[in-house]
């Protein structure tokens, strides 16, 4: 099992508790609720980015493994409620890492399937985004790539950080390490400093 490997299914347990905590102002905040949101919270974006390349099975049907880490998510989210929600800082550093890391491999599985650049950097910010988007959506809050944090330009640039180091002939690790990064720092940064995304309309 590979240090890769293991962030992502840590990832996944991440998004997972991220969205069974979204559900926490709802009205009616059931189970069912919380373990659907869960759900879709962290394998929506890739759910979707294979649908569109048309990669079978999708990648949480051929492994249970992340089925497993989202059931996790969700009963470690119900048994530690409390101490979960004082956790916020350190959530939002597994978000942060989890969005670089699924960036990075959407790209790059987008790549190999034989997909134009461009499209894989879509398809880069597809798998780290819309879960999110999806989780957003479902408990009626606007999606968070519509408010004025660094997000998903924070993933668009480090895919194409990636694709530049792929194209300038770096090792894949240093090329996945190092565009990983560029997501991880600019995101911090962002927050740490306000930083925001133009308006389109002034």
């Amino acid at each position: 099992m590979g240090i890769q490997y293991i962030l992502e299914i840590t990832g996944t347990f991440a998004f997972a508790i991220s969205g069974a905590l979204a559900v926490k102002d709802q009205k009616h905040q059931d189970w069912f609720g919380a373990s659907f949101t869960a759900f879709i919270s962290s394998i929506g974006g890739g759910t979707l980015r294979d649908i569109l390349l048309g990669s079978y099975p999708l990648v949480w049907i051929s492994d249970i493994t992340i089925i497993y880490a989202i059931i996790a998510g969700i009963l470690v989210t119900s048994v530690f409620y409390k101490f979960v929600l004082r956790l916020r800082k350190t959530m939002f550093l597994f978000d942060t890492f989890g969005i670089a890391l699924f960036t990075i491999i959407g790209t790059e599985k987008a790549l190999n399937l034989g997909v134009k650049p461009e499209i894989a950097v879509i398809m880069g910010v597809f798998t780290a985004t819309m879960g999110g988007v999806l989780r957003d959506v479902m408990t009626n809050e606007i999606p968070i790539i519509y408010r004025k944090e660094v997000y998903a330009t924070a993933c668009f640039t480090g895919a194409c950080s990636y694709l530049l180091l792929n194209k300038l002939g770096a090792e894949r690790n240093t090329a996945f390490i190092a565009a990983s990064l560029v997501i991880i720092i600019l995101r911090i940064l962002a927050v740490r400093y306000h930083w925001s995304v133009p308006k389109f309309f002034r």
